[in-house]
């Protein structure tokens, strides 16, 4: 069995908005969503490539280009992507520290 990364902070996710900025063919992309999946945490996906003003608004507010990441109820960014690829013990450290 795989342990729920997100446990601890299920009540908090549940009122929280999520919003996964990705881009085409982004394979940490397809990681993170497929951790989000697993494990039934709620999200909304907006593809830089195809939403006007959205790439534009990760640079102006992260300062960075690369995809994914995780705009918490409208404030708070958390990278999705990590150096040797996605940490998703990291991951869901930040998005707790986030909510």
């Amino acid at each position: 069995m795989t342990e729920d990364l997100f446990h601890d902070m299920r009540d908090r996710l549940q009122g929280a908005t999520l919003q996964m900025y990705v881009s085409t063919f982004c394979y940490d992309c397809v990681r993170l969503k497929k951790l989000l999946d697993a494990n039934a945490v709620a999200y909304e996906t907006v593809n830089i490539s195809k939403v006007d003003g959205a790439a534009e608004k990760l640079e102006r507010e992260t300062g960075k280009r690369g995809v994914p990441f995780m705009l918490v109820n409208g404030t708070t960014w958390v990278r999705g992507y990590h150096r040797g690829g996605l940490d998703a013990k990291l991951f869901a450290t930040e998005l707790a520290a986030a909510l």
